[in-house]
């Protein structure tokens, strides 16, 4: 059973803002960026407890191509996105996204 994403406020400024720096070194890579980051969220939506708990109850997706996490919470009936962050972030940043 597939269950419903949810995109928190800040997880879509979070793609957003990626999406128009990935634009901006090269046309067209911004898109890519988001097919990739589509493709991620419909294999969380499919199998979400196949991705590892990284605190409490926040699970990570890794995005194929790109250096960026999804991290989202599972909940009764959809998947809650908290945030959409680059590797290199200090996971303070996503942790403190209640």
């Amino acid at each position: 059973m597939k269950l419903t994403i949810r995109l928190r406020d800040e997880a879509d400024q979070d793609l957003s803002t990626a999406a128009s720096w990935y634009e901006e070194k090269h046309a067209g890579l911004g898109q890519e960026f988001l097919d990739e980051v589509l493709s991620t969220l419909r294999s969380v939506s499919e199998e979400p407890l196949r991705y590892p708990l990284v605190r409490r109850n926040t699970r990570r997706a890794l995005i194929k191509r790109f250096p960026f996490g999804v991290y989202f919470r599972v909940q009764e009936a959809h998947i809650v996105v908290v945030a959409v962050m680059h590797g290199s972030r200090h996971p303070g940043r996503w942790q403190s996204r209640t």
